[in-house]
Parts: structure tokens; C-alpha cells; sequence
């Protein structure tokens, strides 16, 4: 199947919107929509990424399965208990539409890129940490700016 040419474009377009915070994405949706063996390469690499940014967080965080067998955060970045369920679907959304893209659109001959993208969990999840660390640096020095979940 062809990036942007098959009836399964929607969920690289989904896994992209999901990811929409990162500067990628309009590049995502461009080769997408344009399609081609061009695209076949950088969208199997940002597809795999995706995944793996949507996984490092459970990787960093705790969780427990529900019912259903997926896992679901306990906790994470300070968030409380009641805005768990909305974060847990965004997370579950974003995992979905990521392995959907890598499963159903990245061709036989790019795949060893969606596994290079996969292989940025290290370096996301060391991201992560610096930004949490930054955070909680932030949060001491300046509390009425910072979250609480933050403080201390």
C-alpha cells in the first residue's frame, strides 16, 4: 500500500493528529496526502516514533490493565485522578492510530525505518525525564507560576 493512496490513509492522518503537538506534523500530512515512494520513508521513521512516544509513558509511569486488558496509567505527570481517563484515552488513541499506520501503511521496503522510529524511546523518555526534572527545577523557584502537582 501506498502512503496517501490507500482507503487506510485516515489513520496516518489520525496517528498525526494525535501527535499534533510536534513540529512534524504538517511535513506528516503533506506526504501523506502527496503519497509516493518519496514519503515511504520519513512517514514509516515518524510513524514508529510516534508509537514510541505514546509507549514511553508507560514506561515512565505506573500502570494496571483494565478489564479490557490495556494497561492504564495510576498516575502521571501530576495529574489527578479525575483527569486520568481523558489522558489514558489520548494515550490509547495515540498508540492505536500510531501501530494502525505502521501495520496497515508502511510499505514491506520502509519498514526498517518505522523500526528506527521505534528505536527513539530512549531518547524520548530521557526528554521526558529533563523535562520533568526542568519542571520541578521551575516549579521551586517560581510556585505561583507552576502547577502545584509540581511544587516540591
Amino acid at each position: 500500500m501506498r502512503w496517501g493512496r490507500s482507503r487506510t490513509t485516515a489513520t496516518s492522518s489520525a496517528a498525526a493528529s494525535v501527535w499534533s503537538s510536534s513540529p512534524r506534523w504538517g511535513v506528516w500530512t503533506v506526504g501523506a496526502a502527496r503519497g509516493g515512494r518519496r514519503w515511504d520513508k520519513p512517514l514509516a521513521l515518524w510513524a514508529g516514533a510516534g508509537l514510541a512516544g505514546a509507549l514511553v509513558h508507560y514506561v515512565m509511569w505506573p500502570w494496571r490493565r483494565t478489564r479490557l486488558g490495556v494497561p492504564a496509567l495510576t498516575t502521571a505527570e501530576g495529574l489527578s485522578p479525575a483527569q486520568l481517563p481523558p489522558y489514558n484515552g489520548i494515550l490509547w488513541a495515540w498508540s492505536a492510530t500510531s501501530a494502525l499506520a505502521l501495520a496497515l501503511e508502511v510499505p514491506r521496503g520502509a519498514r526498517r525505518w518505522a523500526l528506527a522510529g521505534l528505536l527513539t524511546m530512549p531518547l524520548l523518555r530521557l526528554s521526558a525525564r529533563h523535562h520533568f526534572d526542568w519542571i520541578r527545577q521551575q516549579a521551586a523557584t517560581d510556585p505561583a507560576w507552576w502547577n502545584r502537582a509540581f511544587r516540591g
